[in-house]
C-alpha cells in the first residue's frame, strides 16, 4: 500500500511536470504563430483607413482601376460599340455578341448590362475619390483633375454609346440614394462638359502630371464639344496640344490584361470588321469600312483562307490584328485625337487646304499605334466636294482611332450633324450568321434598370 502510494505520487509528479512543460511549449508556439500570422494585409483597406490622405489616394487608385474597365481593360462599350458599328464582327459563341453585331440588341443583353454598370461605377467612384481628396489631400491637384477626367470620360462614353433617356443621378453619393432621372444624350454630354471643365481648374500646374491632365481633359472636353455641335470651342480647346502626347491605361499580369488583345487576337471572339463577310468572303456589307481588306498600314490584319484560324465559335475564319499584345498600353486619349478634331473643324469652316494639311502631316509621319509603327502613307488628294471630304475624314479617323470607343459616336454624328441616314451609314444587308442587319444605332439601357421607378425605357433609339 505504502509503496503503491509512493509510486503513485511519483507517477503523478512526472505527469504534472510534463503537462506544465507541454503547456509552456504550446504557449510559446502560439505566441510565435501570432507573430507570424498577425501581420497587416496590405490588400485589405478598412473604412477607417480611408479617413486620411493615403486613404484618399487609395480611393483614387481604385477609381483608375474601374476607369480601366471601361476602356481597354474590360469587355467594354469600346468593343461592343465597335461591334454595333463596323470595327468588329462577331466570331463568338455568345448570343449577346451576335445580336449586337446584327444590330438587334435585346433588353436582356447581360453583356451590355455589365458595361453600363461599369460606366456608372466609374462615375460613382470618381465622386467618392473627389470628396476624399478635397477633405484629406487638397494639395493633390493633379490627382483631383484625373478623377474629374475619369468622371467626365464615363459620362461622355455613356452619351456616345447609349440611347436617349439614360437614367443617371445628379449626385450618386446622395443619402438616401437617388433614383436617377432619365436624361437625353445631350444632357449627359452637358454633365460630362461640366465635370471636365471643373477638372481643368485643377490641372493648372507646371509639373508633368498636371500638364498631362490638362492636355487630356482638353481633348476629351473637345470631343464633347464636337458631340454637341460646338465646333468653335472644340477647335480652341485642342490648340497647342502636341501630337506625340498620350494618356494611357496600362496592364500587368497581376492586375488585368489588354482586353482588346484578349477578346480579339487571343480568344478570337471578335474578328476585325470588313465590307465582305462569310468564310467564302462573298457576303457584301453595305456601308462598312473594309478595315480588314484595306491593307492599311495603321491596321495590319491576318485574313485566313481556311479554318486554321477559327474564331471562338469554331466556325468563323477570324480576322486578327497584332496591334495589341497582352500587356500593350492603350491610349485613352492622345494627340492624334486632337489633330482629328482640328481637321474636322477645318472641314466645317470650309477650309480644305488646312483640312488636307492636317491629315497629310499625320500620314507622312505616322505615330505608333499600339504595337504597330505604320509606314508613311501617300498624301490624300482633295475629293473636291464637301461630301467627299466628310467621307475621307471619317474614314481616316476610323483607322487612326480603331477600337478606341469613337467609331459608334462618329457614325451617330454623321446622321445627327451631317444629314446622313441610318441606311447610308450603318451596316446593311444579309448578316453572315443569318437574317438581315437590324436598325439599332445605339446600345439600349437594359432591363435591370427597370427596377428604377424613374426609368420608363429608352426615350427613343434615335442617333
Amino acid at each position: 500500500m505504502t509503496s503503491s502510494r509512493i509510486l503513485g505520487r511519483r507517477s503523478f509528479g512526472r505527469t504534472a511536470g510534463a503537462v506544465a512543460a507541454l503547456a509552456l511549449s504550446l504557449t510559446a508556439c502560439q505566441e510565435a504563430n501570432d507573430r507570424l500570422l498577425g501581420v497587416t494585409d496590405p490588400d485589405i483597406i478598412f473604412p477607417g483607413d480611408l479617413e486620411r490622405a493615403d486613404g484618399a489616394v487609395a480611393l483614387a487608385n481604385g477609381t483608375i482601376g474601374t476607369f480601366r474597365t471601361i476602356t481597354g481593360g474590360g469587355e467594354s462599350t469600346w468593343m461592343f460599340g465597335g461591334l454595333l458599328a463596323d470595327e468588329w464582327s462577331t466570331s463568338s459563341t455568345f448570343i449577346q455578341n451576335d445580336e449586337t453585331d446584327q444590330r438587334q440588341i435585346q433588353l436582356i443583353n447581360s453583356s451590355v448590362t455589365g458595361m453600363l454598370r461599369n460606366l456608372y461605377r466609374t462615375r460613382t467612384r470618381a465622386y467618392e475619390a473627389i470628396e476624399s481628396i478635397k477633405k484629406f489631400s487638397p494639395s493633390s491637384r493633379a490627382l483631383m483633375a484625373e478623377m474629374y477626367l475619369a468622371r467626365g470620360f464615363a459620362e461622355m462614353q455613356l452619351a456616345l454609346d447609349f440611347c436617349n433617356g439614360i437614367p443617371i443621378p445628379n449626385n450618386p453619393l446622395a443619402n438616401p440614394p437617388e433614383n436617377g432621372d432619365q436624361k437625353s444624350t445631350a444632357q449627359v454630354f452637358a454633365l460630362a462638359a461640366a465635370s471636365l471643365d471643373t477638372g481643368l481648374t485643377f490641372a493648372n500646374g507646371t509639373d508633368a502630371q498636371s500638364v498631362l491632365m490638362n492636355r487630356s481633359i482638353r481633348v476629351v472636353r473637345a470631343r464633347v464639344a464636337l458631340a454637341l455641335g460646338d465646333f468653335a470651342t472644340a477647335g480652341t480647346l485642342v490648340t497647342g496640344v502636341p501630337t506625340n502626347f498620350s494618356y494611357v491605361h496600362t496592364f500587368s499580369l497581376t492586375t488585368s490584361s489588354n482586353t482588346l488583345w484578349g477578346q480579339g487576337l487571343s480568344a478570337r471572339r471578335y474578328s476585325v470588321g470588313d465590307s465582305v463577310e462569310g468564310n467564302a468572303r462573298n457576303i457584301r456589307v453595305t456601308n462598312a469600312i473594309p478595315f480588314a481588306s484595306a491593307r492599311d498600314p495603321r491596321l495590319p490584319v491576318t485574313i485566313p483562307t481556311s479554318g486554321s484560324i477559327n474564331g471562338q465559335d469554331g466556325q468563323t475564319y477570324a480576322r486578327t490584328t497584332g496591334m495589341w499584345g497582352q500587356l500593350t498600353a492603350v491610349d485613352v486619349v492622345n494627340g492624334v485625337d486632337a489633330r482629328m478634331i482640328e481637321a474636322e473643324v477645318a472641314l466645317r469652316n470650309n477650309n480644305p487646304t488646312q483640312f488636307l494639311a492636317i491629315h497629310n502631316t499625320l500620314r507622312n509621319a505616322p505615330p505608333k499605334l499600339g504595337e504597330i509603327q505604320p509606314a508613311a502613307m501617300a498624301a490624300l488628294t482633295d475629293p473636291g466636294t464637301e461630301a467627299g471630304r466628310v467621307n475621307a475624314h471619317f474614314r481616316e479617323k476610323a483607322f487612326w482611332t480603331f477600337s478606341r470607343g469613337q467609331r459608334l459616336g462618329d457614325m451617330r454624328r454623321l446622321i445627327r450633324q451631317y444629314g446622313r441616314t441610318e441606311a447610308t451609314v450603318f451596316p446593311q444587308g444579309v448578316h453572315y450568321k443569318g437574317g438581315n442587319y437590324g436598325g439599332d444605332v445605339n446600345l439600349p439601357v437594359t432591363q435591370p434598370e427597370e427596377n428604377n421607378p424613374n426609368f420608363k425605357g429608352c426615350t427613343d433609339r434615335n442617333p
